[in-house]
This record gives structure tokens, sequence and C-alpha cells, in this order.
């Protein structure tokens, strides 16, 4: 039986600043233990606890839970095991405190009770704990902290959305950028900040099921996030508890989930902080089976929601407002009035239109429309202020300042931007221009067979779908498929008799030194392509589809990325090229086309990025007179697929898509379908600028550019790579510089076991500090402060007792021999819970003290720094043997450290209240004054950042300091 009894106080070894905990319970396996001051449970192994029993003895000093401190005169043990404290009050009296009643924020001082018996460690350590924790508290309170580690381009309207979203508390919103744009990175950002910051720990993630193996692959690859996938497999192997309750990050299939409904009670009955729906637009109100009554039910209960979906008004103003309904029911209660609002949204924007020119160009609004913004204006005065000084001859600062105050008071009061953020492709800069170059190539004659007879045959359609079980419209679009279903065995394979082979040799030959990707549209015509390329022509390039591992996937992409390969292409199928980025390249080769326009802009995709340098070549191969150019020729003049993304090609594509395949071999229909197409989509872009989308724009346009700028500050390489080099020595890896910017990390024969990515005996990982590298290298691993390695480091040094004690030897001809010194390390604690984030305003932060033993103040005049290179370390032996030779002068310089380092505590508790009141105050004040004069910000909203408030000011005020790591220094003589 183990030694732990349900009352008794013990604290956390590796995790000190969880305060003081309690035993909740014990069998023979496990114990729990509750830190009531963070408001953490903890379930450890009863063999292996990494927990120390607190008892008191006689003269040591106590606090009991209403903050009185006592001394203690003596102990008694009862039959189970709880003590109960004889104390003193500062007036003498005594009175009883059971260990029940201590204080849940007491500190420990566990490196000087360590120190004082004799205990101490590397000199390397130690300095590898004080440089962890300045590391810590810097990253702590940077605000790019959570968003700097993602492996993801810096997009201004991405970082601007993710930094505006993952601040609110409890956040529900609506990203409904075009296609392309980056709605995953919106939300991957925003979880990875909130569960980095410690405000969201259980997330639901719903996606169709066709993405579940790209996202879970996304959040591993870009965010470094462990999501479990949960399926009917999965599920039923944990027969006897709910599967949702076995993972912090779960992944699931929307289909799969829908159709189920004990999985959906499942799901109901856990806790989760905040729940992601993908493609949110296939949720119908009306329609039981498209999920829609189980995201209701979930998005009542979670606090924070990210529906993730292509632009929502195509649906209609019905389906619009029920997705908006999910995330603000209060707010969204009434379609009517709903549709009147949306009657101002276009006034608005020619308002904010010509507040653009009045500030860019100084042309004054017309009457009307100053007129109309007078109206909008009417009860804000602030928002007046800002108009007048904006129309006023001001210097180019105040100009600036009065436009912004201007446009975030008309755009917050009708809440555009609080629920909804769209962006679209005409208001970001940085995307490359789109060429397209159309081959015809005369189609051989088996494929023109089929096609006459499709066209003398109507019944022919039938023959091949039934008798050769060939899909529709497939057996149309990709003829190579049709001919190889139709053929004998002994038949010549297709790609020697079809053009489009010869057309991709002829490219290679004409581009030498170039590079190109051809997407196809199955892994088998992939597979067949590569073949024939390596027949005809010896062309050896790397093929990527969905049948291939995740490995295999990695190196034939880093083969292609690679600059030094000299590999002219890689051979893609469609599944397989989804989620990634090569624009490494900028020639496009299309063998075939897709069956819908979402999949033709994944492909252009692939390649059309911000950040690309050169525009897009797209080499589109089609066949005269097949269905395929058919098909094509509609992309290219009706949806206009090839010159810009619209977002409207699915709406297109689901008004039009049986008139296609009814003229897709007849021309004349064709060139109907093409002009009724071209007249749809021109009606619906004037329709989408109308009002909402507008307004919108102008949002987008106000993303700050700084967001970006303050991630970049965290990728400092020098940093983070001296600080790696350090915590190598300590923990037994190696870092190796393979040029260009790579790395390979490798564990040594004296590493500590459990560090992400490192395991005795394997070849470890290749990295970057390089965020550019990272973005075209799957198979490289970006090293940045928020990777999972660098986090344990960090989380090793500074939460495990390891390095909190040292002696060492100072040979210096300036100092007399003979004298001893303590290096002292206290911490500030501000025990709070994690979802308060108390460390963007005081995080653990250190204060050095520097004594001699006459009780001379060195720290101002001795820098860490210059300190540490001139020390040497000592044998463990020796070093025993000198501080217990000196235990009364240690214990008296400890006790002076101490009250240095209090007279620092009040300055940095005062910094932390005034910066946590300037920043919630302000949020706070804009809140009110915004639900004061639109519906748009929920009271709930207002009441959680009030609570948030006041419970960080209490935590503030409270926090105290810890003592947490010592260094004993004794100077010798520099010639012995």
């Amino acid at each position: 039986m183990s030694d732990f009894t349900p009352g008794q106080r013990w604290i956390s070894d590796g995790e000190a600043n969880l305060g003081l905990g309690t035993i909740l319970f014990c069998d023979a396996r496990t114990v729990r233990v509750y830190f009531a001051a963070s408001e953490e449970t903890r379930t450890y192994s009863t063999r292996q606890a990494p927990l120390t029993r607190v008892v008191f003895g006689s003269g040591d000093q106590v606090e009991s839970a209403d903050g009185e401190t006592l001394r203690v005169e003596d102990i008694k043990e009862d039959a189970n095991g709880l003590v109960t404290y004889i104390c003193a009050r500062q007036d003498g009296t005594l009175t009883e405190l059971p260990e029940s009643c201590l204080n849940d924020r007491m500190a420990f001082h566990q490196a000087r009770d360590k120190l004082l018996t004799g205990q101490v460690d590397r000199n390397d350590a130690f300095n590898l704990r004080y440089r962890s924790l300045n590391h810590h508290a810097r990253l702590q309170r940077h605000p790019g902290y959570g968003f700097s580690g993602p492996k993801v381009d810096l997009i201004p309207h991405q970082t601007g959305i993710a930094l505006d979203v993952a601040n609110r508390h409890r956040p529900r919103v609506l990203l409904a950028d075009e296609v392309g744009l980056g709605k995953t990175i919106e939300a991957g950002l925003i979880l990875h900040r909130m569960m980095v910051t410690g405000r969201v720990g259980r997330t639901l993630i719903l996606v169709p099921e066709s993405l579940t193996h790209q996202w879970l692959v996304e959040l591993l690859r870009r965010f470094g996030l462990e999501a479990r996938l949960l399926d009917e497999k999965q599920s039923q192997q944990y027969p006897d508890e709910n599967p949702f309750d076995t993972a912090q990050l779960v992944l699931a299939s929307a289909q799969w989930l829908f159709a189920n409904p004990r999985r959906q009670q499942q799901a109901e009955a856990c806790q989760w902080d905040m729940l992601i729906v993908d493609e949110a637009h296939h949720l119908n109100e009306e329609d039981a089976d498209s999920g829609y009554p189980f995201v209701s039910t979930l998005t009542a209960q979670i606090p924070s929601v990210l529906l993730l979906t292509a632009t929502p008004e195509q649906l209609g103003a019905e389906r619009h407002f029920a997705l908006l309904q999910l995330l603000d029911p209060e707010r969204y209660h009434d379609l009517e009035t709903f549709k009147q609002e949306e009657e101002r949204h276009a006034p608005l924007a020619n308002i904010m239109d010509g507040l653009v020119a009045l500030h860019e160009q100084r042309t004054p609004l017309s009457a009307e429309r100053e007129a109309q913004l007078l109206a909008f204006i009417a009860d804000d005065e602030d928002a007046q202020q800002a108009w007048q000084a904006l129309r006023a001859d001001g210097d180019e600062d105040a100009q600036q300042l009065a436009f912004a105050r201007l446009r975030s008071a008309l755009l917050d009061r009708h809440g555009l931007g609080r629920v909804m953020f769209h962006h679209s492709r005409r208001d970001i800069a940085g995307f490359p221009e789109r060429r397209l170059h159309t081959q015809r190539l005369e189609a051989p004659l088996p494929y023109q067979r089929v096609v006459r007879r499709l066209q003398r045959n109507e019944d022919y359609l039938d023959t091949l779908m039934i008798e050769h079980e060939l899909a529709y419209p497939d057996l149309l679009l990709y003829p190579e498929d049709t001919y190889m279903a139709l053929t004998t065995e002994d038949a010549d394979p297709w790609w020697k008799i079809d053009p489009r082979v010869q057309a991709i040799i002829d490219w290679v030959e004409e581009h030498p030194g170039e590079q190109a990707l051809v997407i196809c549209h199955s892994s088998a015509t992939v597979r067949s392509l590569a073949e024939g390329l390596r027949v005809i022509a010896g062309l050896h390039v790397p093929v990527f589809h969905e049948h291939m591992s995740l490995i295999e996937r990695d190196r034939a992409a880093a083969a292609f990325v690679d600059g030094e390969s000299n590999c002219p292409l890689l051979i893609c199928a469609e599944v397989g090229a989804e989620g990634r980025n090569f624009q490494n390249c900028h020639h496009l080769i299309m063998f075939d086309v897709p069956t819908h326009p979402d999949q033709l802009e994944q492909r252009i995709g692939r390649l059309d990025r911000i950040g690309q340098q050169h525009p897009i070549d797209i080499h589109l191969l089609t066949l005269e007179g097949t269905p395929m150019e058919a098909v094509a020729r509609w992309y290219a003049e009706g949806v206009m697929s090839f010159g810009e993304p619209t977002g409207l090609g699915s709406e297109l594509y689901d008004a039009f898509n049986e008139s296609l395949d009814a003229a897709l071999l007849d021309a004349d229909e064709l060139d109907a379908v093409i002009a009724d197409t071209r007249d749809a989509l021109e009606e619906r872009r004037q329709k989408r600028q109308a009002g909402r989308y507008r307004l919108l724009a102008h949002r987008t346009a106000g993303q700050p550019q700084a967001m970006a700028d303050l991630i970049t500050e965290l990728d400092d390489q020098e940093k983070l790579s001296r600080y790696l080099e350090q915590a190598s020595e300590v923990f037994g890896f190696d870092i190796k510089d393979l040029g260009g910017e790579l790395y390979h990390i490798a564990p040594t024969g004296q590493l500590l076991d459990g560090l992400p990515g490192l395991v005795k005996g394997e070849e470890g990982f290749s990295a970057t500090f390089s965020r550019s590298v990272a973005l075209e290298r799957d198979d490289v691993e970006r090293l940045s402060w928020e990777h999972p390695l660098v986090q344990e480091l960090l989380s090793r040094a500074i939460d495990s007792p390891h390095g909190n004690t040292s002696l060492a030897l100072l040979k210096h001809p300036a100092i007399p021999a003979g004298r001893l010194m303590t290096e002292v390390m206290f911490v500030t604690q501000t025990p709070a819970p994690k979802a308060l984030h108390a460390g963007r305003f005081l995080p653990p932060t250190p204060i050095r003290v520097l004594l001699d033993q006459g009780g001379q103040v060195l720290t101002k005049n001795v820098s860490f720094g210059g300190l540490a290179k001139h020390l040497q370390r000592v044998k463990r032996a020796m070093a025993r043997d000198i501080i217990k030779q000196c235990l009364p002068q240690l214990r008296e310089m400890l006790d002076k450290a101490e009250g240095e380092a209090d007279r620092e505590l009040p300055a940095l508790v005062k910094a932390a209240h005034q910066g946590m009141c300037d920043t919630l105050d302000q949020e706070l004040a804009r809140l009110k004054a915004l639900a004061a004069r639109t519906p748009g910000i929920r009271q709930d909203e207002i009441d959680a950042l009030q609570q948030e408030r006041d419970q960080l000011e209490v935590a503030i005020n409270d926090s105290r300091l810890r003592l947490d790591a010592v260094r004993v220094i004794v100077t010798v003589d520099p010639n012995s």
C-alpha cells in the first residue's frame, strides 16, 4: 500500500508553481492531488509520483488559510497520518492548525533545503535554469506568443484575425474567407495561441470525411498539435468509457458523427472549451441529417466556437442567418430584423468609400453621404470628434489617428467584424498574375471512336456505366480510363497513344532548368503517366498521391522542392495535392480537368499563394472535340476560373452542372451554357459588392502589419540557437550544421529520456530556424520558442529541481581568495487558473540577488553572464564539505537575499497591475460603449471579461516570491 492519505498536503517536485496540493484519492496504483491555488488536478502513479510530503518542524514559519503567519512549536499526527500543528501567534498565544487549513499559496524553499543538506548540481544546469527563467518570462509577456511557432507565412490578414479572435474571452466567430485565403490557417493560429496560453484545453474539431487526414497532418505539421482522429473503429476500442474523453484535442468526421446518435450523446456529455466546424455551410437548419441540430446543441454548451465556411451568403439570407444564430442566438433571434439590418450595409459601405477618398485624396464627402454619416454617429460623441478631426487640416499623424478612430467606430458599431470575418483577393496584395496557356491536341483514334459513338447512340453511355462499371462523368472527362476499360489485356497502355504525354516531354525539353507541377485526376493515372515518361523519354520523376504513406509523400515533395535535385516534374494526384505548398515553381501542367470548380482552384492554389514571386503559368492540355475540352471551356469562359478566384465556383456549379452535363457532346448547347454562366457570374459579383462584403473589405484594410512584425521578433535565430547550444550540453543531444540553414538534431549517449523527437539509438530529426526554408520543406521541422522540444527544455529547466543548487570556484585577479558569495534566484508566483493567462502581465519573473559574506549587494555591479564565464566546477564531495563548513554564513546570506528580493517585488506587482488595468479596463469600456449602441456585443462576453479582470487583480496583488535556485561561489587564488 502507498503512504498517501486523503487530506495530506504534498507539493509537486516538477511543478512547484501549482502551490500546495491536497490528496483527494489513493489506491494501489494511482494518487489524485488537487492544487486549489491553480485549480488543477493531477493523477500520478503511486510508484513514481513526483511529490514531496509537506511536514513542518519546530521553528518553521507557516501560513494559515486566512493569511495569518504562525510559528510551529510542535506537531501531532493521528492514526491516519494527518498532521496538526501547534503554533504560536505573533502575540505568543498558541493555536492548533490542521494541515488542511494551511494556505494553498504557500511558497517552499526547496532549493534552500537542498543546498543546506549539501546537494548540488552541475554549474551549467544552474546557468541554463536562470536563462530559461528569463526566456520564459519574456515569452509569456510577448503579444506574439502562441503565434510564432506555427509553420505558416506571416500574412497580415491572417495574423490580424488570429490576434483579434484569440484575445477575446470565449470567441464565437464565422471565418468566411474566399477559397485559398487561409481559413484553416486562421483557425489553427487561434487554436494554437489559446492552447499555448492556457485559455483553451479540450477542443473538438468536426470536418468533412475527405478532409480528416488533411486536418490531422496540418495540425501536426504546421502547428505541432497532436489530435486524436476518432472514428467508429477507434471508438470501439473504448467499450467502457467515453471515447471523446480520451484526448485533449479530438478530430472527427462530421458525416460519421452526424449519422451516429450514440456517439453524438457521448460528444455532448464531454466538457469542451472550443468547437471548430469546417465547411459549416453544409449545415442546414431544415435538414436534421445535415447535423445542424447536433451542432446547435454543442454551440449552446461550448464557450468558444469557430465556424469555417465558404462565402455564406451564396446559401441565401436564411441559411446565412442560421449560421450566425449558432454563434449568438440572442443577437440573431429574428430573421426579418436581420434582413432589415442588412439593408443598411450598402449606405454604410458608400460612406466608408467616401471616408477613404477623403483620407487618402482629400476628396470631400458629398452632402448626401455626409448627412448619412452624421445620422450614423448621432449618438457617438467620440466618432463625432474623430469626424471633425478628419475633415480638418491637421498633420498626417493626427489625420491617420482620426481616420482609424472613425473607421473603427462605424464598423464596430454595426458588428460586422465581431462575428464574421471575410477576406477577398481583391482586397489583399501579394497574389501573382495567372496566365493560361491552352494546348489543343488531336485526340487519338480510340478516344475519337468512343466520343463519336456516344454522340450517335445515347444508350451507349448506359452501356459503359453498367457493363464496364465506369463512373459518370469520369468516363467522358478521362478518356484514358475508358480506353483501358474497353481494351484487352495485350493492348498498348494508354500512355503510348495519348499525345498529352509527348506534350509534357516537349515542355521539359523547351524549359531547361525549370520545374512544373503536373496534376492528374487519379493515382492510377499518376502512376501510369510516370511509367510512360520513364519508358518514352527516360524521365525519372517523383509521384505524389493518396495511396503513399506520409513519409513517402514527404520524400517526394522534398525531392521536388530541393533546388539541388534538378527534378523537372512532380506528378500529383487530386487528393494527394490538397493542402500542399509547391510555390517553389510557377508552372502548373493540367493533364486533365477536375469535375468541380473548387477542385480546380485547389490545384492552382498549390502554386498561387501570397509570396509567390512569379506569375502562375497554367498549361492546360486538352483533346480536341472531347467532353474534356468542353468542361475546360466552361471553366475558362463561363466561371472565369483561370483568371482569379471568384469565390462563386461552387454556386455556379450547383446552378449549371446539369445543363453542362447535357451539353458536353453538343457544341451549340455548350455555347449557351457558357453564356448563361458568365451572365450569372457577373450578376452575383455585383450583388456581393452591394453592402456587407464591401464593409468587410474595409475591415480587412485595417488589419495591422504590426502583428506580423511582432511575431517576427520571436523568430530571433541568434537567441534560440544559443539557448539550444547551452541546453544540448545539459540534456544530452547534438546539433550539427548541415549548411543551407539546415541542422540535424540527434541524441547522444547522455540523452535524458522523454525529449520530443529524440530517442536513444534513433537518428533524430532535421530542422531549420528559417521560416522560409521550413515552408519549402515539409520534411524539415521549424525550430522556434514554441517548438515541442524547446518548450520541453524550458519546462524541465524551470520546473524540475535539477540545476536549482550549485557550487563553483571563482578565480579572478581582482578578487582576493577565501571569500564566500551567494547568487540567489527568486521567482515571482501568481497562482491563478491557466485560463486567465496571468503571465501576459506578470509571468514567473526571476529576481537575482548577488551577495558577499559581508552582506554587500553586488547584483548591479556584476552581471550574470560576466560572472558565469569566470566560474569553474568543483567536485561534489568537495562542495558538500565547503557547504558544511559555511552553514551559519549561508543561512544568514539567504535571509539577507530574501529581504533584498522582497524590496523589488512591489514594483513588479505595481507594473503588472497597471498593465492589466490599462489593457482590460480599456477593452471593457469599449465593449460597454458598443453594447449601448449596437446589439452585436454579448452581455456574457462583457461579464466574463469583467470577471477575468477582477480575478487577475486579486491574483496579481497576491503574488509572492519563491526561492528558486542558489549558487555558492568561493573565490580562490588564480595562481592555484
